[in-house]
């Protein structure tokens, strides 16, 4: 009797074994009860039979299947947020802003012990701030505008030690703010019946976007610390800085872009791709695929499960010691440099032996291959788009110069990484992968990288980058826009010696023969004004000395039609005296050579 009930036990422990096995997953569970919560109809592929959530539209998860990512936004739902979510303890990521959702914020989400970013702007949440959000030690933003919230802001946000944006904006809430809150780096809770405090009107928000244009620091007596007004972008400036210095996923931004203060730009969440996913999207990186190749790696064409197109880069040159986390501190700085011209990173993936970078799908490719690689039926760069391109790639590279911190350096600019979208506006791709794929290297120089032809001289002699060797690939840039040519022409070896580009317009310049030069594919549509304009700032940005050659955001002026006849005529002057300098010295070398050498002389220019 005894072995046939322990016979029976252990019967009952193996079907128990069993049924935990088949199961659905925890996680799945967790994200099938916010769906039903949320009356998420939307969500058909959210199915509870499939155990891996994985595997879900919207989620994300790490190599090891926990989910660190759910981004829910704008989806129109109407119900409520199930506090089963909170079993959850790998989310790094919640994005739930834009919807319908009411109730309160459940107690549980102060056990999402690792989330770096927690939004749910612009929804109807009514009840009080839990008070277990001060639990949240790794919380870097936390984005609770818009909503019907009520009561005070609980003293235990004072703990969030990593915090550097809390929104609390148009909201019910009453009582002090801690004052630990308002030393965030950004903050705002204006909209609500709170005690600012001294000062009330500065207090309840700090600086935000679409602010000045220009940069000024006052410093007010008896009052403690500056106001800055931010620079072109205001707040997003100090986003930059943030990202630098912390970890974690972005969250949904607008800014304003300098000159255009009407246009806002969406700043998404960098998402981490599965590499099974970019495979399927790749058809399994499929050469018929490929769009193009360069110093970094091929980029293939590919589109996701949701038919979103995407370029995905597959990088063939980074330095595996620093592993993944190296990597993704880099790539979240890309991410943060977020500009109308600038190519918008969407998200990453890694594997031990792959890095590798997805970008959304430019339409109209890149202004090389519509220079010089155009098919059958396809629209010739007109002189207006070019003029358009000429600016967009100005002002992208202003931004990454001059408005982040730290400041970005492209290092390759040429016409190749310059994109055309759908309204051929120029899009500046492959900016800051020299950074990051020289992320582990400890010597002070980097690797040059870049294009013969398009480097600038001291960056290949030297390996020191700046900002003034983007200013010359730049130059060149702008040259292949005029005359539709390659930097490097040996073709041009069979009439003459200059094989580079840059000689041959300087050449030609001299002889006032630029109508020569100009692409035939514009079939003579062009203002010979312009083209001399654009050649004129080609030649300034394409100096020698890096010290002459003008900051970007001046080259911007200059492309505006502000600055430039002034520096044209002191490049004029130097040229002028450069090439008589240099004439002089080849006659001294040429009679040197057929005459009777001083040996005295001859020995006093030798070592020493």
């Amino acid at each position: 009797m005894a072995l046939m009930e322990m016979d029976l036990l252990i019967a009952v422990i193996s079907l128990a074994s069993l049924y935990s096995f088949v199961s659905p997953d925890a996680q799945g569970d967790a994200l099938y009860a916010l769906k039903v919560s949320l009356n998420a109809s939307q969500l058909t592929d959210w199915n509870p039979n499939l155990v891996n959530p994985c595997t879900w539209p919207k989620v994300i998860c790490d190599s090891n299947s926990k989910v660190t990512t759910l981004s829910l936004t704008n989806m129109g739902f109407s119900g409520t947020l199930s506090p089963r979510l909170g079993i959850l303890t790998t989310l790094q990521s919640l994005s739930l802003q834009g919807n319908g959702i009411n109730g309160k914020i459940p107690e549980e989400f102060g056990n999402l012990t690792n989330l770096t970013m927690l939004n749910l702007e612009n929804n109807h949440l009514t009840g009080e701030i839990p008070n277990s959000l001060g639990n949240l030690k790794n919380l870097t933003y936390l984005i609770i505008s818009q909503n019907n919230l009520t009561g005070s802001i609980p003293e235990s946000l004072s703990n969030l030690s990593n915090l550097v944006s809390i929104q609390l904006a148009s909201n019910d809430l009453s009582g002090q703010i801690p004052d630990e809150l308002v030393q965030v780096s950004r903050y705002n809770f204006t909209g609500n019946h709170l005690n600012c405090g001294i000062n009330s009107a500065h207090r309840c928000e700090s600086d935000v976007v679409g602010k000045s244009h220009k940069s000024k620091t006052g410093v007010i007596a008896g009052v403690v610390g500056a106001l800055i007004a931010i620079l072109i972008l205001g707040g997003f400036f100090l986003f930059c800085m943030w990202k630098s210095r912390h970890g974690g996923y972005g969250r949904e931004v607008f800014v304003d872009v300098a000159g255009e203060v009407d246009q806002r730009i969406e700043f998404g969440q960098l998402k981490r791709f599965a590499w099974r996913e970019l495979q399927l999207a790749t058809d399994y990186f499929n050469e018929k695929n490929v769009l193009g190749q360069g110093g970094f790696g091929k980029v293939y064409k590919g589109m996701l499960g949701d038919n979103t197109k995407i370029a995905v880069k597959r990088l063939t040159d980074f330095e595996s010691p620093g592993g993944d986390t190296a990597f993704q501190r880099e790539v979240e700085m890309i991410s943060v440099a977020v500009h109308k011209n600038l190519l918008r990173l969407i998200g990453f993936c890694t594997t031990p032996t792959e890095r590798l970078l997805v970008y959304p799908f430019m339409q109209n490719l890149s202004v090389a291959s519509r220079l010089r690689e155009l098919k059958p039926g396809e629209p010739v760069l007109d002189w207006s788009t070019r003029k358009h391109v000429a600016l967009g790639t100005a002002r992208g590279l202003e931004y990454l110069h001059e408005h982040c911190n730290p400041k970005i350096i492209h290092r390759d600019v040429k016409a190749a990484n310059v994109l055309l979208d759908e309204d051929f506006d120029a899009v500046v791709g492959d900016f800051g992968l020299a950074k990051l794929v020289d992320v582990r290297r400890t010597n002070v120089t980097t690797q040059v990288r870049g294009t013969m032809g398009h480097i600038a001289p001291e960056y290949l002699s030297t390996g020191k980058s700046s900002e003034k060797t983007d200013v010359f690939g730049y130059g060149i840039m702008l040259l292949e826009l005029v005359t539709g040519q390659r930097a490097i022409d040996f073709s041009r070896l069979e009439e003459e010696d200059d094989v580079l580009l840059l000689d041959h317009v300087k050449k030609l310049q001299r002889e006032t023969s630029l109508d020569s030069i100009i692409d035939r594919n514009l079939n003579g549509n062009y203002v010979i004004q312009e083209v001399e304009m654009m050649i004129q700032v080609a030649l300034l940005c394409t100096q020698s000395s890096p010290e002459d050659r003008p900051a970007m955001s001046e080259v911007v002026r200059m492309l505006e039609g502000e600055g430039l006849a002034e520096r044209w005529e002191e490049w004029q002057h130097t040229e002028v005296t450069q090439r008589h300098e240099y004439e002089r010295l080849q006659r001294r070398f040429e009679w040197g050579d057929n005459s009777i050498h001083d040996q005295s002389a001859i020995e006093l220019s030798g070592g020493r």
